[in-house]
């Protein structure tokens, strides 16, 4: 090349930038080769009586292409063009393809040059409601880079393994990756990634995770540029120094240091091998997240690749999963850790990964510091008492069931207790809700014709269901109380009644109105029996939340709604939401009625005594507890129209309480403290009864109205149009020993007064 062509070239380097001459001689070779391929294909043959070309005139070459495939034969038309016609159409056509090539891909490309020159990432903040910053997600300035040649060669055979076992063999895309990832997306609907190393260094250090046509052409054109102007080790030591593993740690140096407190270069096989599984979905797999039973999962994975790709045998495979992983101690500047881990979920569930750690998010919660801490106080002494029922651990939840708002989260004792993994979060965890589901079963029977009124026999029954047991409900105190209302029947928590509540109506019925009062969990209905109204089915607190909060609301359905504002990095506003999505769930009277016997301290009574702990006085809080038949879940959910607070206890391996009595000892005592800190700020409110309810005085032993002298009159609440019809025809047997006859007048004045009533005097001398 002369100095002056070199000259030319660096002008023009210059003038449209480097990307852009790389997409013109992209496209001009693309060109060329076009054109060589199809001068040789369709042959040019002069036109008989004519000076003119023809393009298809029974070419050679396609014609046996054409039978070699066993296609119809082709008549092809014999197009002519003049020759001036050809150069512009074909000028044109490159005029065209390259423009096009550089406003689609080309514009605004970045150089492969900047995967070492790139900004800092942004520090992303969760605040409470009251602005008081509860936890910063940032890229660690202090990052440190560690070369190649001192990593652990499994902990680089761990990360091919897992990433892009064609690493070395590919020009940095791989056609059977992305093959794969597009026949499991679009033929068996999963989400498979198929990009190379290479590709996620790209994604991660030059372009955005925008999931566009556009982005993923950049990024493939960009790989195939990467890989001539670096050497495959060099790409290798980048994405190390490069990938997230969770939270604010980038990089496998600074991983190792975070998860195992030792330097990447001391890493054993097992450590090697966990942290290779964790860039996939860093929130998901981490062990330090609210699930660290997927990072062990996620790290089975790794190790069966590296077999199949022959890197370990299948009894090292076997050796290092038997190997116990001791995590570093983590204590961090972090307030509701729960919490915090749980809306970094959701920020990364919309936004992505790599927004959400180094996009500079603003995020604005509805929690509040100062409950939040006054819950978490009450959780971790009050479980402190109880050590000798074998309960190790216990979990709350407040809310504002109008809006939705959750006040605060205490997802266990202490989130970094390690005797309990105090990092599981309680309230997102699935455990059995014990008769605290009731009130979702008996409101299908209060909106058909059940009222609180009905007797129901609470009596021995036994179920004989067929390919199933012989199932015999008991009570919780092992007693059976004969025919006693609807009202006591859920208030004292009567299990027998429950039961036969749901086999009249169906286990189906009350699974979908479950999901329609926001229990999530319930997916596969033929899992499920009678038991399910005593707690059989299992449940997220954050639902059961959901679940009371439709009856707190009259029958509207309120989400939860942890998130208040997002911003971007700029200020400006991403989301905004002062309360949860609404949706009409119950009848209005239905929830009242609820609401009133779960409020009602005399229908408890019978089963927790006049004086328990869910009895509040001066305040209107319906309450119900419930306890697993195993003794492994104790909860005590109570509301009013403002606050809700859910409160479970007892151990997240599973392992039964040696005793809990509801009311009493458990999850009462934690609830009833939460209720007496909450309750002073708030205004004193009632559950008002709706228009379509009406009350009436009735006879409490009978149900029906009552007749005149019935000595146990009750004021009930029924639904407009399902109060009783009938009287109890009350008779008394009023027995006088005078030493004289009665006055006639007292005889006529009683017979006045009890018109319906049998009245016998034996009359004796002393």
């Amino acid at each position: 090349m002369t100095k002056r062509t070199g000259k030319v070239v660096a002008s023009v380097f210059r003038l449209i930038g480097k990307p852009f001459f790389e997409g013109l001689l992209f496209t001009g070779y693309g060109i060329l080769f076009l054109s060589a391929f199809f001068r040789k294909l369709f042959r040019k043959k002069a036109c008989r009586g004519r000076k003119s070309k023809t393009i298809f005139s029974s070419p050679r070459k396609l014609t046996i292409i054409w039978s070699r495939l066993k296609l119809p034969r082709l008549h092809l038309p014999k197009i002519t063009f003049p020759r001036s016609m050809m150069i512009f159409l074909g000028a044109f056509c490159a005029f065209v393809l390259t423009t096009y090539g550089y406003y689609i891909i080309f514009k605004d490309l970045p150089s492969p040059q900047k995967l070492s020159k790139r900004n800092q990432s942004l520090t992303t903040k969760i605040y409470d409601r009251h602005g008081n910053l509860l936890y910063k997600i940032y890229l660690n300035q202090n990052r440190t880079r560690v070369s190649l040649n001192e990593l652990p060669s499994y902990l680089i055979q761990a990360t091919i393994a897992i990433e892009d076992k064609d690493f070395y063999h590919h020009p940095g895309l791989s056609l059977t990756g992305i093959l794969r990832a597009a026949y499991q997306d679009l033929v068996q609907g999963k989400k498979v990634g198929g990009s190379t190393i290479t590709q996620q260094l790209i994604k991660n250090a030059l372009l955005s995770s925008e999931k566009t046509w556009k982005r993923k052409i950049k990024e493939a054109v960009l790989a195939l540029l990467v890989e001539k102007m670096y050497s495959k080790d060099q790409i290798l030591e980048m994405y190390l120094n490069e990938v997230g593993y969770g939270g604010a740690t980038y990089g496998v140096e600074e991983a190792s240091l975070k998860y195992f407190g030792k330097h990447a270069r001391d890493l054993t096989l097992a450590e090697a091998t966990l942290l290779a599984g964790l860039p996939a979905s860093p929130t998901r797999y981490s062990p330090l997240g609210n699930n660290p039973q997927l990072a062990k999962e996620r790290q089975a994975v790794v190790l069966r690749r590296m077999v199949e790709d022959g890197y370990l045998t299948e009894a090292q495979r076997e050796e290092v999963l038997k190997q116990e992983i001791i995590l570093a101690p983590q204590r961090s500047e972090i307030l509701a850790p729960h919490f915090v881990m749980y809306v970094k979920d959701l920020l990364v569930q919309k936004y992505g990964e790599k927004m959400v750690e180094e996009g500079g998010l603003e995020v604005k919660t509805s929690l509040d510091l100062n409950i939040q801490n006054a819950v978490q106080n009450i959780v971790t002494e009050e479980i402190k008492k109880l050590g000798n029922l074998h309960i190790t651990n216990g979990a709350a939840l407040v809310t504002n069931p109008k809006t939705g708002n959750i006040l605060a989260m205490v997802g266990s004792k202490d989130y970094f207790a390690k005797d309990i993994d105090g990092n599981v979060n309680v309230t997102t965890s699935l455990r059995q809700p014990g008769s605290a589901i009731k009130p979702v079963n008996y409101s299908i029977a209060l909106e058909n014709g059940f009222t609180p009124a009905t007797l129901i026999d609470d009596s021995p029954i036994t179920y004989k269901i067929p390919g199933q047991p012989p199932y015999s409900p008991q009570n919780y105190d092992h007693n059976y109380h004969g025919q006693v209302p609807l009202r006591v029947a859920l208030g004292s928590s009567y299990n027998i009644p429950a039961v036969k509540v749901l086999a009249a109506f169906g286990v189906d019925r009350m699974i979908k109105r479950g999901q329609e009062m926001g229990i999530t969990t319930w997916t596969d209905p033929s899992r499920y029996g009678l038991s399910l109204t005593l707690g059989g089915g299992e449940v997220k607190m954050i639902d059961m939340a959901v679940v009371y909060s439709v009856l707190a609301n009259n029958g509207i359905r309120v989400d939860l709604n942890p998130i208040l504002e997002v911003k971007d990095s700029e200020g400006h506003l991403l989301e905004s939401h002062s309360g949860g999505q609404e949706t009409p769930v119950l009848n209005p009277g239905v929830a009242f009625l609820l609401n009133n016997i779960l409020s009602d301290n005399s229908a408890r009574t019978p089963a927790f005594g006049p004086n328990s702990q869910l009895y509040i006085p001066n305040r209107q809080v319906a309450v119900k507890t419930g306890t697993t038949q195993n003794l492994k879940d104790n909860w005590t959910i109570g509301y009013t129209p403002s606050i809700l607070a859910a409160v479970w206890v007892g151990n997240n391996d599973g392992s039964p309480m040696s005793y809990v009595a509801s009311g009493v000892t458990g999850a009462s005592p934690i609830w009833r403290k939460i209720m007496d800190t909450l309750l002073p700020a708030l205004p004193k409110e009632e559950f008002s009864p709706p228009p379509e309810v009406t009350q009436v005085e009735i006879c409490q032993t009978t149900g029906t109205l009552t007749c005149p002298g019935c000595p146990s009159v009750k004021k009930e609440y029924f639904l407009q149009g399902t109060e009783p019809k009938t009287h109890c025809n009350y008779e008394p047997i009023i027995e006088y020993f005078p030493d004289d006859h009665l006055p006639q007048e007292y005889l006529d004045d009683l017979r006045r007064r009890f018109p319906n009533s049998r009245f016998e005097f034996n009359f004796r001398s002393h």
